[in-house]
């Protein structure tokens, strides 16, 4: 157990460094000049990005796709990144959009932990290796909360959300895994980095 305790304390400190500097970059100006790399805004972006006014930001329309969900009620999750970061681990970046004609507020997206925080996240998310066997759930700080958008409530009809999840990285040799969220078919997605 104590081994295993080192590990965990181990993974965690270099996500933990990374949300506490993604909110500092999240709290200047949003020009872009502050940053000192594209890592850097990259991080910062899914941390900083749903503390917006009203609780959103507007979702980066100029990224590319990587793969696409679509679940009920006219739900698409369109993921736009999957990247491996020097820290061990893997961050999905994408948005969630509500093209259906009622609200949304994705509860079933929620981690079944019942340790876990946040009660409206997409903390269920997981990666799939599946020639590996192994299945990558979302990070988690020493506080019980999820390294993943939270505060999904209420996403009216036409509105859209950045999300974003972190993950352990699976070996460098796997390139390709399956991205699921509970409720909603997987998707193939490739990892760049």
């Amino acid at each position: 157990m104590t081994r295993f305790r080192r590990y965990r304390a181990r993974a965690m400190l270099p996500a933990a460094l990374l949300i506490s500097l993604a909110a500092l970059t999240g709290c200047g100006s949003d020009d872009g000049k502050g940053d000192a790399s594209p890592a850097a805004a990259t991080s910062a972006r899914p941390v900083s990005g749903p503390s917006g006014a009203n609780g959103s930001a507007a979702p980066d329309a100029t990224a590319a796709s990587i793969g696409e969900l679509k679940g009920p009620d006219g739900v698409v999750v369109t993921l736009t990144s999957a990247t491996r970061d020097k820290g061990g681990f893997v961050t999905v970046n994408g948005t969630v959009t509500n093209r259906g004609s009622k609200p949304f507020t994705p509860l079933t997206w929620r981690s079944k932990e019942t340790a876990m925080k946040s009660q409206s996240s997409v903390s269920g998310a997981s990666l799939i290796d599946e020639a590996g066997r192994k299945r990558y759930l979302v990070l988690r700080d020493t506080d019980g909360e999820c390294l993943c958008t939270t505060g999904l409530v209420t996403i009216r009809p036409g509105e859209s959300r950045p999300i974003f999840a972190q993950f352990p990285a699976p070996p460098d040799s796997v390139t390709e895994v399956g991205f699921q969220l509970p409720a909603m078919p997987s998707v193939r997605i490739k990892l760049s980095g």
